[in-house]
């Protein structure tokens, strides 16, 4: 029980921080906060993704890349141009470190204001850090797994940011039904969006890609939306209006 519950959690706090600071804020400016809770939610981020953390400014970019060339063969994660999520995966692992790992400026139309720490940034790239973390969830395991089986999930843990990611862009472009026509393939995979915090109403995101809510339907929820409305009246951010 305990372990499930460890692993639970990893999932929903790991991914919170991609889909509220990576994804909401850091790609979208959805919502504004102060230097402080800027930092905070950086090294939140770090902690909760630990082993496969991933850079804000190297994620932003790529996922403005991913709105503007939507399933086009210039969208760096669009699963309709790759025979498997591992293959579409591994190629966006190699666009994602030109801009993380070697710092390589993009196309004027992908530059921008993102937030960076580079002292976190440089921590977290590191082999020893990297393994450091997966030492930890190893051993946490080693003291409390009352099965084999669940050992399995040690290398989710090790992959998290990625697995939330590979999900989202596979099947979000993939399986579920359309509200708008955005002139590609995104989709609502309703039945399993619990699991990833709004994430997977890419039909609906792709039609407001600032709109903080995700959902557009009376019977749609995006879990993300709420929490950031009390962090919203409990003054860390600020959401801003958007357009009528």
């Amino acid at each position: 029980m305990i372990v499930l519950l460890f692993f639970i959690s990893h999932w929903f706090l790991s991914l919170f921080c991609q889909t509220f600071f990576l994804h909401r804020y850091a790609s979208h400016k959805m919502f504004v906060m102060n230097a402080f809770w800027e930092r905070f939610f950086y090294a939140f981020t770090f902690i909760t993704q630990g082993s496969s953390f991933l850079n804000p400014r190297a994620y932003a970019i790529l996922h403005r890349m991913h709105h503007a060339h939507s399933d086009t063969e210039k969208d760096p994660h669009s699963p309709h141009f790759f025979r498997d999520v591992w293959q579409m995966t591994m190629h966006t692992k190699d666009i994602y470190l030109n801009y993380a790992k070697y710092n390589i400026e993009p196309e004027k139309p992908f530059q921008g204001n993102y937030p960076e720490w580079k002292w976190i940034d440089k921590l977290s790239d590191s082999w020893i850090v990297r393994i450091g973390f997966g030492a930890l969830y190893f051993l946490f395991y080693l003291q409390f797994a009352t099965h084999w089986w669940m050992f399995v999930l040690l290398p989710i843990h090790f992959f998290m940011g990625p697995v939330h990611g590979a999900i989202v862009n596979w099947c979000g472009h993939k399986y579920g039904y359309s509200n708008f026509n955005n002139d590609d393939h995104s989709k609502n995979t309703l039945p399993i969006d619990f699991l990833l915090m709004g994430e997977l109403m890419q039909n609906n995101h792709h039609k407001s890609p600032n709109s903080p809510n995700f959902a557009k339907k009376k019977f749609e929820f995006d879990p993300t939306y709420p929490l950031m409305i009390v962090l919203h009246w409990m003054r860390i951010i600020k959401i801003r209006k958007q357009p009528v």
